[in-house]
């Protein structure tokens, strides 16, 4: 067949193997997503939605709903990348059994210091970004004053005012001041002392006030107060605000303790309280956990009543009919022509990467995924980070043996009869399934 040209702008080399390795590792890769985003338009329009009504000084809060590689941590990185492209400072952290959003062992001080490491912005995506924002926020202070006819510790006073309104506010003004004040005297010393500080680094007060003079430091019991602080500290800063993403909700599912089940759920209130009721402002928070995590009513986050009856659907959302301005956004399945794009898409990057002509036809992808999806239990079973996996490892394959047809592989026992998590031995013959009605 004659080498098609590809439809898609070439990716750098940089970029195109971070993407390669990270999705046939069924990791999301954290650059290079606009290369292969696909579908979830309206998700997406909702979550750019919320990043509008962030930029007004509200607050938003959604839980992302789908089962494992349905493409909840996709479609985060998705937005993670939409929201630094807007001014926006993105933190992001998955949850473990170390990381929750309440413990007693410093569970969610350990939540707090993985958002601030990953902290983003649009010139720093790969995280760390904290010092960079306060540099800038320090050399916007100046320029303020040099253009106003204010002196500079009356235009930081001006600054922090909105933030001594709040919770911890005065503590709060009081680290960015000592911060300000390090930065212009060039006391590199004190400013790691800061950065230790919003890290949330200091264990004792005490260790705080020996360094810093400040008799306060985040713990595991305050630092979602500190959180909005530096939600609101943005805005000053130059940025439209703070998008939080947190990852891996099944983990508090994991649980076995109910009690401390239900102190965690009873953050999660607590946040989503605050952003709907006009508590926090410049700040949206974004959940994702499976359907299981979220709906079941012994151990999920329905377990908690409080949450369940503010988060279940009301009686008119069906299938076909979602309300994606409703708090919980559960996630379809890719269609079958999303999915052709995808693999289309992926096939030029790995012919880009690997310099050679992409000699893999339309025809031929499509029989591709109908050989997926030919498999016992793929309808319920089978899902995006499979097929894109099963697809790169077949391009690598295709690559590393020229001589192989893909026809022949394709078609092989070993190929088309693996289960997918039917309970038979048999296999349906590829294009038995709806996927044979598909029209290219």
């Amino acid at each position: 067949m004659t080498p098609e040209t590809p439809a898609n702008p070439r990716v750098p080399k940089r970029i195109a193997a971070v993407l390669i390795n990270s999705l046939k590792g069924g990791v999301v890769p954290r650059i290079g997503l606009p290369y292969v985003t696909v579908g979830r338009k309206t998700e997406i329009v909702a979550l750019l939605h919320d990043l509008d009504l962030i930029a007004d000084g509200g607050a938003s809060f959604r839980f992302l709903v789908g089962r494992y590689g349905a493409g909840k941590s996709f479609l985060l990185q998705t937005i993670r990348t939409h929201a630094m492209g807007k001014g926006f400072v993105v933190a992001d952290a998955d949850l473990s059994p170390e990381r929750r959003l309440q413990g007693t062992a410093g569970q969610g001080l350990a939540t707090y210091r993985e958002l601030i490491r990953n902290l983003s912005t649009k010139t720093r995506p790969e995280g760390g970004a904290l010092q960079l924002v306060l540099d800038r926020w320090v050399a916007n202070m100046r320029g303020g004053a040099t253009a106003g006819e204010v002196d500079d510790s009356q235009t930081l006073a001006q600054a922090m005012a909105p933030l001594e309104e709040m919770v911890h506010g005065f503590d709060f003004a009081r680290v960015m001041r000592a911060y300000h004040d390090a930065a212009i005297n060039g006391d590199d010393e004190r400013r790691s002392a800061v950065l230790r500080w919003l890290r949330g680094e200091y264990r004792t007060k005490t260790e705080a006030r020996q360094e810093l003079g400040i008799n306060v430091c985040i713990t595991d019991d305050n630092w979602y107060d500190y959180l909005k602080l530096f939600a609101q500290f943005l805005k000053g800063a130059g940025y439209e605000g703070m998008l939080v993403l947190i990852d891996e909700l099944v983990n508090l599912y994991k649980i076995p303790n109910s009690i401390t089940r239900q102190y965690n759920y009873e953050k999660i209130l607590t946040m989503y309280n605050d952003t709907l009721q006009g508590k926090a402002h410049y700040i949206g928070f974004i959940m994702g956990g499976t359907p299981q995590s979220i709906e079941d009513r012994r151990r999920g986050v329905y377990s908690y009543e409080a949450l369940r009856s503010r988060l279940t659907e009301g009686r008119f959302a069906r299938e076909g009919l979602a309300d994606m301005l409703a708090p919980v956004i559960h996630l379809n399945p890719l269609t079958y022509e999303e999915l052709l794009v995808l693999i289309e898409k992926l096939a030029d990057i790995h012919a880009g990467y690997f310099g050679y002509g992409r000699s893999l036809g339309t025809e031929q992808l499509v029989k591709f995924l109908q050989i997926e999806f030919g498999r016992v239990g793929a309808e319920t079973h089978l899902t995006p980070r499979e097929v894109i996996r099963d697809f790169i490892e077949l391009l690598d394959i295709m690559y590393q043996n020229p001589e192989t047809d893909m026809e022949a592989l394709l078609t092989s026992s070993e190929f088309a009869l693996v289960s997918s998590g039917g309970s038979s031995g048999e296999v349906d013959k590829p294009g038995d399934r709806n996927f044979a009605e598909f029209k290219i």
